[in-house]
């Protein structure tokens, strides 16, 4: 374990990312946030920018609606995403990243080049 600077910080929030006193070697917290094998595709689309429920489910292909929404609903919970409802009819719902879901972009991008060099 390495331990860093202590620094204080503003109120915990899901957007304010916290200093850490030390680095635990598990990686167990991230996968419990990031969650199933969906949630995978899911930020990888959201890294282009926003997107609408129906846009999300033409381009993972083989999600069902159901673990789709699962997937959007676990991502909201833990703050990797915010919903964005507004008052149409139908109503319209738009999904972005949050600075917590951005800063993922990085370690996905490694998994991506990993997987090009050696599977």
């Amino acid at each position: 374990m390495s331990t860093l600077e202590n620094e204080k910080v503003a109120p915990l929030s899901n957007y304010v990312p916290k200093v850490p006193k030390e680095i635990a070697c598990s990686i167990e917290r991230t996968i419990e946030v990031i969650g199933g094998k969906w949630a995978f595709l899911v930020l990888r689309e959201l890294f282009s920018g926003t997107r609408r429920f129906g846009e999300l489910q033409r381009q993972i292909i083989g999600i069902s609606p159901k673990s789709l929404t699962d997937t959007l609903r676990h991502l909201e919970e833990h703050g990797v995403l915010e919903r964005m409802a507004y008052p149409t009819v139908p109503v319209t719902v738009e999904y972005t990243l949050t600075p917590k879901g951005e800063d993922l972009h990085q370690i996905l991008k490694e998994m991506k080049l990993w997987s090009a060099k050696w599977t």
